[in-house]
């Protein structure tokens, strides 16, 4: 029942692992709350203090009042166990058992999902990035859903220029339903219902506002899609929080190179400088390094210019090829024997001629 998985995620220390970690064990909350306490203890390896609670199926209360304050702003509420819960979502392990939403969280069980971010300080650059990158790709896949938070800058393009290209976007916000932050954007959030998209939460009516629930929301963010696309981030922006928790699990990091004096890009040239993120310049860089398949005429589109492969690429290409589910840069280098510096050099010109491109887990394959 929706009540029992509302009431498990207002179990006090709880967490979204441990609530996690119960519904993998027992399937839903409904059998976890029938677990005597030394199951919970043995089996679910639960502190005594939140075992208890468990037991005095501690939570109720709030998932009621949660539920009616739900009825009453039109939430959807739709718990990790419903057919349609965000298909990648499920598979991290602090995912949020509930997510709140406004619209069709149905945008989110889409072929191609794409998360921007950046700065919110977006420069003249990074609008016209996210006015070129996000149509291309919106013509390639039609189906393609653009994820981003809602806020200032980089978030907001990526918003709009998927709304202009006729394509689906979902907003995912640190606070709680039916509030919009900022304020400023919510002809933007109506936009994005309207055109069938959604603005999600994990954040309950019962949360307060402090500011602290933006790193926790990048998670989402990161977890949600195929892949991050980062567009402008300063050297300590919170974009590097979303593709940190991307990179934990082994989604596909990608981002814009800027101007090298620059400090709004002093981020995104760091991941690719760092070998974080593949270099992308284009939607075509994009769809290759999530390995997404253009079908009909528009593959046609794709083009290379021909080169010599030299005896160290075709050297590293029979590696490859031994190889079918791709190697890191580490491994390559150790079966290679070529410097890991030479290597970095090598992959990446091997990239922009169309020779390998590059997985989730940092990992290389041929094209």
């Amino acid at each position: 029942m929706l009540l029992d998985e509302l009431a498990l995620t207002f179990i006090p220390d709880l967490g979204s692992r441990g609530v996690a970690h119960l519904v993998d064990l027992y399937g839903n909350a409904e059998v976890v709350y029938a677990q005597p306490e030394y199951k919970l203890l043995l089996c679910a390896e639960l502190r005594k203090d939140i075992a208890e609670r468990v037991v005095r199926k501690t939570g109720y209360a709030e998932a009621e009042r949660e539920l009616q304050y739900c009825e009453q702003n039109g939430i959807n509420i739709t718990p990790a166990c419903d057919d349609d819960y965000p298909t990648f979502l499920r598979e991290i392990p602090d995912r949020p058992h509930i997510i709140y939403s406004h619209g069709d969280i149905k945008a989110l069980q889409s072929q191609h999902i794409l998360s921007v971010v950046g700065t919110r300080r977006i420069s003249s650059y990074g609008e016209s990035v996210c006015a070129h990158l996000i149509p291309e790709l919106a013509e390639m896949f039609p189906d393609l859903v653009v994820v981003s938070g809602l806020a200032f800058g980089v978030d907001a393009a990526a918003h709009r220029a998927a709304l202009a290209a006729g394509v689906r976007t979902v907003a995912v916000v640190a606070n709680k339903l039916p509030d919009i932050t900022p304020a400023q954007h919510r002809n933007l959030a109506k936009d994005i219902v309207e055109h069938g998209g959604a603005i999600i939460t994990e954040l309950s009516s019962h949360t307060k506002q402090n500011g602290a629930y933006y790193i926790p929301r990048n998670r989402i963010i990161a977890g949600v899609a195929d892949g991050l696309l980062v567009v402008e981030s300063p050297a300590n922006g919170g974009s590097l929080s979303t593709a940190h928790a991307a990179d934990s699990y082994s989604r596909s990091i990608m981002a814009v190179p800027g101007r090298i004096n620059d400090s709004r890009s002093e981020g995104t040239n760091h991941l690719i400088k760092t070998n974080v993120a593949q270099l992308v310049t284009s939607a075509w860089d994009i769809a290759n390094t999530l390995g997404w398949k253009v079908a009909g005429a528009m593959s046609e589109k794709v083009h290379y210019a021909p080169r010599e492969v030299n005896e160290k690429e075709r050297s590293l290409l029979a590696v490859l090829a031994d190889n079918s589910d791709g190697l890191t840069l580490d491994c390559i280098a150790e079966k290679t024997g070529l410097p890991v510096s030479e290597l970095s050099a090598m992959l990446l010109n091997m990239e922009l001629s169309g020779l390998v491109r590059q997985i989730p887990g940092r990992r290389y394959v041929i094209c």
